[in-house]
Order: C-alpha cells, then structure tokens, then sequence
C-alpha cells in the first residue's frame, strides 16, 4: 500500500466517522424523516381510495363499507385486455384484492401511497379475467387523485363504471 493512501486512511479513520456498518439503518432512518418531514407520503396513513392509471389503463378504489370496491380494466386493444372488479383491503404495507364474480383471483398488491403493483405471478383464477394474451400480472398503477365522485366515474371501453354503485 502506498504511504499516501496509508496515512489518508489513518486521518479518516481518526475522524471518528460513522462505520460503514451504520449504512443501512441510515437508509431507514432517511425515510422516517423524510415522512416525518412530509416529503414521503407514509402509506400505511394514505386512504387507499382513488383513481389510477397508466397509460390506457386505468383502477379505481372507493370505499364500500368495511372494506373498499376495486375495479380495473387493462386495454391492448383487438381483442385482448382485462377487466376485473372485487373488493381491497389494506393489509400491512400492501392491499389485499379479490377479484371477479366469485373473488377466487386472490392476491396481495404492493401499494406505497402514490402507485400500486400487482405481483407479477398471480393465481390461475386470474386468467378468467382476461381476454387474447392480456394479463392482470405485474400491472403497474399511478395514483391520479383521491377524489371518490372521479373514482366512481371511471368507465371501461363499453362505458360501464368500474367502481360506481
């Protein structure tokens, strides 16, 4: 080793800095306080309700009781897309969807507070709800407003609401 580096290190070292080691409880204590100081929406104090979208896709969440009514519907156009309607709860850090007449398209989606991921492998009962090579797995979703009357007014390419009454 170089003398230079050598004695470089050694002033470093004297500096009484924090050990590497410290890094990674670091990272979490930069969230807190990034949503201590409302920069970083804390998720778990986010009403999940809302409109979402990307792209041409679009989920909509409005309260129904206990729980919350979800609709989605994906479009790829000829012939192939989802739509799918169910309930949500939030469950932990993440959502808790039934999906489809019989609720059996069941699966836990990733949800932050501003976007919500659906897992990439979901189970077989999911397929029913889709239409040509379209899939519901690892559909992505931006939050667009909190607004329940927006949410409510979301439609599918045929017009019918996705989460109204």
């Amino acid at each position: 080793m170089k003398p230079g580096v050598l004695a470089l290190l050694l002033g470093l070292s004297a500096c009484g800095s924090p050990s590497p080691v410290a890094v990674p409880n670091a990272a979490i204590d930069l969230e807190t306080a990034a949503i201590q100081r409302g920069l970083v929406r804390d998720p778990k104090n986010v009403s999940i309700a809302g409109a979402y979208a990307r792209g041409p896709d679009r989920l909509c969440i409005v309260p129904a009781g206990t729980t919350h009514r979800i609709g989605i519907v994906i479009d790829y156009g000829e012939g192939n897309g989802c739509r799918a309607t169910g309930s949500a709860r939030r469950e932990g850090e993440g959502l808790t969807l039934s999906l489809g007449p019989d609720g059996s398209c069941r699966f836990t989606a990733r949800f932050d507070g501003d976007h919500l991921a659906l897992p990439g492998a979901l189970p077989k009962a999911c397929a029913q709800l889709c239409t040509g090579r379209a899939a519901l797995a690892g559909a992505q979703f931006a939050r667009l407003g909190e607004s329940v009357p927006e949410a409510q007014a979301m439609r599918d390419a045929e017009g019918h609401t996705l989460c109204g009454e």
